[in-house]
């Protein structure tokens, strides 16, 4: 593995090249929860033709490689066969060029959401994404991961905001698809492709994401009540015509959230929306929330957009087990009602209203591989599924993560093969051991 590191550093350079036995601790520990056999060094190149020449080599000699940025989420999807060398753009971390006028931007793929904040602020503009992990979050592994957030229900999700893209293949060559106009009908798609794919058709470098404008106001309501409220509600809303910037089904949670100091009620049921644009519309909206929360028997509280970040935070904690699930709207009382019967104390559910997916994190214990199975079946009954994406690797290793039922397994590994033929990018990471 040394005889590994000291080619790399002569492409790389010394600096960029961190053998394994000289690994920092943190990185160590991010690694371990994708690759089960320690057996690599990590690359952290600093420009894109670095990144190019270091996948070119990997080619190469057969070099399986494990892609991250920050390495914030190798913690999700599969468990990486093996790996040789860790490549991480996390020093491809520039703006390159902020269109004002157009709302778009193109910067590299190891730049924190966080770190792209502050510009996007000074312009009145933002990305609409809010991931788990925001402060680590690199814009890369939003992409390779498809982490949006409650905002994706204005907004749309990572795979709507993206319009341009740039990565390197397989062999160490540079391909581009898309642009800086947010109607570009050139080329293929792969965008889209390359969305929720976890790194494993090519290592993103560079990405262009449309903007929108920050709104003038924003303030965030809660309806709380009993199961039955609570599914009323939420179904009165998706009827109602209002257009929050989000509207979530969350399970009982900690009263920092309310800005009243109220005890927590463990079988109540919260609806929050956010509802975000001029003062006069925003108002219109709460007033016809309250009013169908009211009708609904719900309890209405008010609350600080704050909260939002505080359930980020506590879904975003990296001990335990973390699922994304989907179903139909109409089912996702009766699925929370499913979780607080058998999942322990501190269980988070945050799910969409509108499109009934959303985000389940309770705490590792014996029966949680059982809890997995229960609750996947509840999710395909509803027409749904249940992807697991965090937990601890014996939990991994004794179910199916990703329970996928499709028919389009062929598909993607006739695209894997196309786009990896060695089969060297996160191999084992993905849908069907991909």
């Amino acid at each position: 593995m040394v005889a590994i590191a000291q080619r790399l550093a002569a492409i790389a350079g010394a600096e960029q090249v961190i053998d394994q036995a000289a690994m920092p601790a943190d990185w160590q520990q991010r690694i371990e929860k994708a690759v089960p056999r320690l057996d690599h060094c990590l690359v952290l190149p600093t420009s894109e033709a670095m990144l190019a020449e270091v996948v070119k080599a990997c080619y190469q000699n057969r070099w399986p490689l494990l892609v991250c940025g920050s390495g914030s989420k190798l913690s999700w999807g599969g468990l990486a066969h093996t790996a040789k060398v860790v490549v991480s753009t996390a020093r491809l971390n520039r703006i390159v060029e902020h269109w004002q006028e157009d709302f778009t931007l193109r910067a590299e793929a190891g730049l924190p959401l966080a770190a792209l904040q502050p510009t996007l602020t000074a312009a009145q503009q933002q990305l609409a994404l809010d991931p788990l992990r925001p402060e680590q979050a690199t814009l890369g592994g939003l992409v390779a991961t498809a982490d949006t957030g409650s905002l994706r229900q204005r907004y749309g999700g990572v795979r709507d905001q993206l319009i341009g893209v740039q990565f390197v293949r397989y062999d160490g060559e540079i391909a581009k698809a898309g642009g800086r106009v947010v109607k570009n009908v050139a080329g293929y798609d792969l965008m889209k492709l390359m969305t929720g794919a976890y790194g494993t058709l090519g290592i993103l470098s560079q990405l262009t994401f449309r903007l929108f404008p920050l709104p003038a106001r924003s303030h965030t309501a809660i309806l709380s009540g009993s199961a039955e409220a609570i599914h009323k509600a939420a179904l009165a809303a998706r009827l109602s015509g209002l257009t929050p910037v989000a509207l979530d089904l969350v399970n009982a949670v900690e009263r920092e959230i309310y800005r009243e100091d109220r005890p927590k009620d463990s079988a109540e049921l919260l609806l929050i929306g956010r509802f975000a644009g001029i003062p006069a519309g925003v108002e219109e909206q709460l007033a016809r929330f309250s009013a169908l929360g009211a009708a609904a028997g719900a309890q209405q509280h008010e609350a600080d957009d704050a909260g939002w970040q505080q359930l980020t935070d506590r879904l975003g904690q990296p001990d335990g087990v973390l699922c994304k699930v989907g179903m139909l709207p109409t089912e996702t009382v009766a699925f929370l009602q499913l979780a607080q019967k058998i999942l322990p104390t501190g269980w988070l559910a945050r799910l969409h209203n509108a499109s009934g997916t959303g985000l389940l994190r309770f705490e590792a214990t014996a029966e949680s591989v059982a809890q997995i199975q229960q609750l996947r079946s509840r999710c395909e009954a509803a027409q749904g599924y249940l992807s697991l994406l965090e937990a601890p690797a014996e939990v991994k290793q004794a179910v199916d993560i990703w329970g996928y039922t499709g028919s389009a397994l062929s598909l993607m590994k006739q695209l894997k093969a196309n786009f990896d033929p060695q089969g060297l990018f996160n191999a084992g990471r993905y849908v069907g051991g991909l």
